[in-house]
């Protein structure tokens, strides 16, 4: 497959931007190059542009070399970077499947790139000749977001694999809640396809949400157009130093993964006894999804007591839907306690 020729035509004759960091990226004892304040306190050096030691832990972890690896400030700078690098505004259109993650849109009316929904069939099911209908000559991406948000369940992967095999053009699933999920990755079938790429984040199951930093996963070749249109200092220091500590203390992420997987177990058996709950999706990620009698009602009286939930009621598929994400025993147990105050009042 052409990879090259799904870029926009600026875009293949792109000339990066070469940092100072960029043209030395060794060690040296004095840094008079890039113009920085010279009086140490911690963070007074550009960071890393390329993050290596980070890439070089992540490669460990995930059994990918780091020249397959992207970082960006959180998942939605990678996924505008693919929109800048492959979609052309007012030409070109993306494919997501709806309901979905809410940047996919966001992004496409940003770029001035047409964004083509496909609902999902009952049971948040993908249908991929439903996809396939929608495309046309100037389709570049796929968008594929499995677990999927706000429904929770994985996507079927021989529905993704039609998309993939048809090779029309590039397919991007998002795995944002993929460590929640007791399946593999779609990291294992990226030598398979030229035209997938791999979206992941430390924000979810890692628990760096307030530091932004996305993670993604393609082809050499893509990840090279990728760094080349990126901001030259995208992941800032702090942002690097957490995410290499976090990525060396395995132990203690799957401990808390154990934890909210076993206290997703007991919410979702709670809420399946709940009067008011109407159904249940099964979960693949960390929240469930529940249709409820009055979905905005409850929304409120959980709000008088000071949790917060996710009204989802206006996505297709999801009326009178609240999204319940996994907090900590105690923070589950307010919850529970006001859906059975909300069924007694």
């Amino acid at each position: 497959m052409n990879i090259r020729s799904l870029l926009r035509k600026n875009i293949q004759s792109l000339t990066p931007y070469s940092s100072a960091r960029d043209e030395f990226d060794s060690v040296a004892e004095v840094y008079l190059d890039a113009n920085e304040n010279p009086f140490d306190n911690g963070v007074n050096r550009y960071p890393d542009p390329y993050q290596k030691p980070v890439k070089a832990r992540l490669s460990e972890i995930k059994n990918i070399a780091p020249e397959k690896i992207l970082l960006g400030n959180g998942s939605d700078e990678v996924l505008d970077l693919i929109y800048r690098a492959f979609c052309e505004p007012k030409v070109d259109n993306v494919i997501s499947h709806n309901p979905s993650y809410g940047m996919y849109p966001v992004l496409s009316e940003i770029n001035d790139v047409e964004l083509r929904k496909v609902n999902l069939d009952a049971g948040f099911s993908l249908d991929a000749k439903k996809m396939i209908a929608a495309s046309d000559e100037h389709t570049k991406l796929f968008f594929i977001c499995s677990p999927n948000n706000p429904s929770g369940n994985l996507l079927n992967k021989e529905e993704i694999r039609q998309i993939l095999d048809l090779k029309k053009g590039i397919v991007v699933i998002d795995e944002a809640y993929i460590d929640f999920a007791e399946t593999d990755s779609w990291l294992t079938e990226l030598d398979r396809y030229p035209n997938l790429i791999v979206c992941q984040t430390l924000s979810k199951a890692w628990g760096l949400a307030g530091l932004r930093v996305g993670m993604c996963f393609a082809s050499e070749e893509i990840v090279r157009v990728l760094n080349a249109i990126k901001p030259p200092y995208n992941v800032n220091v702090l942002s690097q130093e957490a995410a290499l500590k976090a990525l060396n203390q395995e132990d203690e992420f799957k401990k808390q993964l154990a934890i909210i997987l076993d206290e997703k177990k007991k919410v979702e058996a709670a809420l399946a006894q709940s009067p008011c709950v109407q159904e249940l999706f099964p979960s693949d990620s960390n929240f469930v999804l529940a249709r409820v009698e009055n979905a905005n009602a409850l929304y409120d009286f959980l709000l008088e007591r000071k949790v917060i939930v996710r009204n989802r009621s206006k996505e297709h598929l999801c009326a009178s839907c609240l999204r319940f994400t996994i907090g900590t025993p105690e923070e589950n147990l307010r919850l529970l306690d006001g859906i059975t105050a909300y069924e007694k009042k």
